[in-house]
């Protein structure tokens, strides 16, 4: 029987990205033609047959929801095109706050999500640090859960430094924080938040000692950089000697940039699942997840295990 051939397309937004992974992953990338109405709406068209063949459509699904919608007509070409599996590649899940109803008449948006994906006819996922893991479960089909872990440690580790303390900016990332902490043989503190309402912290306390530690922030996502830099100030009074943060998503909306280059942070490390303008903020340094996603594609192509990729 001949092997199954694998294409590699991606929105236009996560091209930055892609065309790391298709180096990585030792293919180009296919081409897609785009027509634009003057309304705004736009159509892609696959440039190539992909007749029973793997296709693996890279794009992170960040705002504007324009990013999910060209994502979803992707798909959907696909497999109008006859292609034998679609795998949907999302280095950063839009939406992923949105995992409970956690108010009344609140929707989930991320279970919405999921239902849009499967329905126009992905038949699998692989993302990367979702916010909460439970996110797995609304989908009907597969997915491959990768963690930034695999690019951080080796990071940390390469830092060399002495007394380092993990933490985690509040509760909800103490699970994360414990797991980096036990694998790199250090300590664990969590700082503790009270939020009135979205993006903007009340209080925040601190459990665990740093006196004269190397502190490490470890959060799945930044967005306005406000509760890392409280974090960060409140590690620094309480007797830290350094602070940085590291952080899969740099979402980094608002005064985000502005709030980091005026923090304690001495250095914020994310990776390129969303474009990151680091030019905006010296202290900002952006990894890249490519040759995680470009090893992961393969094996998934190959049906070969992917558990090696799981260090936490």
């Amino acid at each position: 029987m001949a092997h199954q051939l694998s294409y590699l397309f991606c929105t236009r937004t996560s091209k930055d990205l892609a065309e790391k992974i298709a180096q990585h992953y030792g293919k180009e990338l296919g081409k897609i033609n785009f027509q634009e109405f003057s309304d705004g709406e736009f159509e892609p068209v696959l440039d190539e047959s992909v007749r029973g063949g793997r296709v693996f459509l890279i794009g992170s699904t960040f705002p504007p929801a324009d990013n999910l919608l060209e994502l979803l007509l992707m798909i959907d070409a696909a497999k109008r095109a006859s292609a034998k599996s679609i795998t949907v590649v999302l280095p950063y899940f839009g939406l992923a706050r949105q995992d409970r109803k956690d108010k009344p008449r609140a929707p989930i948006g991320a279970k919405l999500v999921a239902n849009l994906l499967t329905a126009a006819g992905a038949t699998r996922v692989m993302t990367m640090d979702l916010h909460a893991d439970q996110i797995q479960g609304f989908f009907e089909i597969p997915v491959d859960h990768l963690y930034a872990s695999t690019i951080f440690v080796d990071y940390i580790r390469d830092l060399n430094l002495e007394n380092l303390t993990i933490a985690s900016p509040d509760m909800g990332g103490a699970k994360r924080a414990k797991n980096y902490a036990g694998h790199l043989g250090a300590d664990v503190v969590i700082a503790y938040k009270e939020r009135k309402k979205a993006n903007v912290v009340e209080e925040m306390f601190l459990i665990g000692d740093v006196v004269g530690k190397n502190v490490i922030l470890i959060d799945d996502m930044i967005d306005t950089a406000g509760t890392l830099c409280k974090a960060a100030d409140i590690l620094m009074e309480k007797g830290a000697k350094t602070v940085r943060a590291m952080a899969t998503h740099g979402v980094l909306s608002g005064k985000a940039y502005e709030n980091i280059e005026n923090s304690k942070l001495l250095e914020v490390i994310v990776t390129d699942s969303i474009p990151v303008k680091n030019n905006l903020s010296s202290k900002i340094k952006v990894l890249s997840c490519a040759p995680l996603f470009a090893d992961v594609m393969k094996m998934v192509h190959e049906h070969q295990s992917i558990s090696s990729k799981f260090i936490i």
